[in-house]
Formats: structure tokens, sequence, C-alpha cells
């Protein structure tokens, strides 16, 4: 389950959220007023996402990790 925190919370406690993010592999979602939330994570984490998501783009090498699975 993510975090969810405000922006000034955010602010005031970055280094301790950094902590969560990194020890729990936690995604703090970060509300901000008149603007689109973002997401904090763990670098390897957001790797991890963007290597899978290629690897899923070509149908044929999809199928053929889905089968594996």
């Amino acid at each position: 389950m993510a975090i969810q925190t405000t922006y000034t919370q955010t602010h005031a406690n970055f280094a301790s959220l950094c902590n969560e993010v990194t020890s729990n592999r936690e995604v703090v979602i970060i509300q901000r007023n008149g603007a689109e939330s973002v997401a904090l994570l763990a670098e390897s984490e957001l790797s991890s996402l963007l290597e899978t998501a290629y690897l899923l783009r070509s149908p044929a090498n999809a199928k053929r990790l889905l089968t594996a699975l």
C-alpha cells in the first residue's frame, strides 16, 4: 500500500520518507495543490518497471515470457 502525503509534509520529512522508500520498498504518493500528484520510489524499482515494460513491448516476446511463467 502506498504512503499518501502532502508536498508540505514531504518537505518536512524528506529524509525519513526516502529511508522508508529504500528500506521497505514503499511508494510515496505526494499530493500537490492544484497539480497532479507524483510518486517517490526507489531507483531500482523504477529500473525494474521500465525493463519489464520494454520486454513486454514486443507481442512475441510478451507471449514467450508469459508462457514461461
